[in-house]
């Protein structure tokens, strides 16, 4: 009986590891890209607590405590990106996290597929510039001398603004261009939950008297509210960790007393003067800082609402 029941179960491993083969293959470039590059690095983190000096040991000389975290808890250059981070964090929050989900509701208004779809593939293609270019179609777009906004304010008889090296503008820059770039992409996740919305729920509502505007309220909004959720628990975990390449890009020193973030300022001390152990100290703290807000926000949000990631 028992030798019986070992067959089956080997036979029975065997027609499942031959049906599902070919998705455990696919597997293995995603789960390698993690190991790798995700909780590969997470070693490395031990640098923020022995002394590394270049050409030396992987891993540092010797043990330091937390000598590294009191230094940058005391530099004043530190505090200053902190709070650069934290201001244009919350601003880009505040301002881009909403818009995907408003564009999402117009797009579902919209009666024609052809033109559904026009908008749709026209809004998620900034997506795929580089940042690169992207940063390179600003400062051309911005130039004092031949962009075309300068350009603009000259002929309403105003000066030219060097806009890139104003401090004062660098966050409305960085803000308006990432709402072009991403806010049609970020729209799919949305565009996806409003498309598998029963459509009875909205023959109810309007059998009830309902108008757009309040089957919108009543019915849509409540559908989307789990995946708005879980959204904005994931943008807060990054939310000292906003993007780096086009911060770097748009960095001058005339600029810096706003476009200095903790990634550029990490990249500083790391790779230009070569203090790996305080670059580590500092990116491993703003990680602590977003693991701690993707914690306290789905907290909150499963005591409130009774959504939540785990």
């Amino acid at each position: 009986m028992e030798i019986a029941t070992v067959r089956t179960s080997h036979h029975r491993a065997r027609s499942y590891w031959k049906r599902y083969m070919y998705y455990y293959i696919l597997l293995i470039l995603p789960l390698a890209y993690f190991l790798i590059f995700r909780y590969g690095p997470i070693a490395g983190n031990v640098l923020a607590f022995r002394k590394y000096v270049p050409g030396g040991p992987v891993y540092g000389t010797e043990w330091v405590g937390l000598r590294y975290f009191k230094l940058f808890m005391n530099d004043p250059n530190f505090w200053i990106a902190f709070k650069n981070t934290l201001v244009l964090s919350i601003l880009n929050l505040a301002i881009t996290f909403p818009l995907p989900i408003l564009f999402a509701l117009l797009i579902n208004e919209i009666v024609s597929p052809r033109v559904k779809k026009f908008i749709q593939t026209v809004s998620y293609f900034p997506n795929f510039v580089s940042i690169v270019v992207v940063v390179g179609m600003i400062k051309e777009l911005l130039s004092p001398t031949t962009g075309w906004v300068n350009q603009l304010l000259i002929h309403f008889g105003m000066d030219p603004i060097f806009f890139v090296n104003e401090p004062g503008w660098f966050r409305t820059i960085y803000i308006t261009s990432d709402i072009w770039q991403y806010m049609g992409w970020n729209a799919i996740i949305y565009c996806a939950v409003l498309a598998s919305v029963d459509s009875q729920l909205y023959e109810a509502a309007e059998l009830d008297g309902a108008s757009r505007l309040k089957q919108t309220i009543h019915v849509t909004i409540p559908q989307m509210l789990p995946t708005i959720s879980v959204v904005f628990i994931l943008s807060l975990g990054s939310i000292l960790s906003i993007g780096f390449e086009k911060a770097l890009l748009l960095y001058t020193p005339s600029n810096s007393a706003t476009s200095d973030i903790i990634d550029t300022f990490v990249f500083r001390m790391g790779l230009e003067n070569s203090n790996y152990s305080y670059a580590t100290a500092v990116g491993m703290f703003g990680g602590l800082i977003g693991l701690f807000l993707v914690s306290g926000a789905n907290y909150m949000s499963r005591k409130i609402s009774g959504i939540s990631l785990y």
